[in-house]
């Protein structure tokens, strides 16, 4: 056999048995056990640390206060709709009459009282009634009626006769005096009680004669020629001036 022919086929077989053992041994050879996925660690969520409020934080941070509630306003009061009434009198224990109702004496309280216009008449013993109207508001009222006070205001239609013809006037009365009012400007005057020396009435004569202390004398009738026009004001003319004398006080 040539040489190189049996050298290459003993280099065949040493390759061929070398592949041979190297397949066993990878074959043969223990597998090594796969190694554990090694685990996924989460990191837990930890929350920050809340701040440490100590006094000196507490008293630098201004506390904030709650606006003050606004006022509530009252409720209205109703408006009233009756009237009261306090009525004084300067004579204790005078009779009161309202309307010709009597409703008591002085001095007198009164309440539930319709408003309106009032007559009020008081009258008490030794003196002459007085009456008054008088206006009662809703709600209180007070007023003062004085029986010991005096007031004149009388006047008559006259004729003043004179020695030749007469003259046609008002004569009127006041606190203050006589007076008489006419076209004839000699005959008119004003007189003060203090200068009336005669003040009378005739009846029978249908005269009123007025004579000045040292001075000039009228007489007069009434305009119709009736005597009690001239009696019922010479009557009011020396009550009051009797009152005047006894203390009674002007009316206001």
């Amino acid at each position: 056999m040539n040489r190189g022919v049996l050298i290459a086929a003993l280099a065949v077989v040493v390759v061929a048995g070398g592949v041979f053992l190297m397949r066993r041994t990878t074959h043969d050879a223990p597998t090594a056990p796969d190694a554990p996925a090694p685990s996924r660690i989460v990191p837990k969520k930890v929350d920050p640390p809340s701040p440490i409020v100590t006094d000196t934080t507490r008293k630098t941070t201004p506390k904030k206060e709650a606006a003050p509630a606004a006022p509530v306003a009252p409720a209205a009061p109703a408006a009233p709709t009756l009237a009261s009434l306090n009525l004084e009198c300067d004579v204790p224990g005078a009779s009161v009459f309202i309307d010709r109702q009597f409703v008591g004496t002085t001095p007198l309280s009164l309440d539930k009282l319709e408003p309106g216009s009032k007559r009020v008449q008081l009258t008490a013993t030794g003196f002459d009634s007085v009456q008054k109207t008088i206006d009662l508001n809703p709600g209180p009222n007070a007023i003062t009626i004085r029986i010991k006070e005096v007031s004149l205001n009388a006047k008559t239609q006259v004729v003043h006769k004179h020695g030749m013809g007469s003259c046609d006037g008002t004569l009127s009365a006041t606190l203050d005096g006589l007076r008489y009012d006419t076209s004839n400007k000699g005959d008119a005057f004003t007189l003060p009680f203090a200068q009336v020396e005669q003040f009378a009435v005739d009846y029978l004569q249908k005269n009123l004669r007025v004579k000045q202390k040292g001075g000039k004398t009228w007489n007069f009738t009434d305009k119709n020629d009736n005597a009690d026009v001239l009696f019922v004001f010479h009557r009011d003319v020396e009550a009051a001036r009797k009152k005047l004398a006894d203390g009674y006080g002007r009316a206001q």
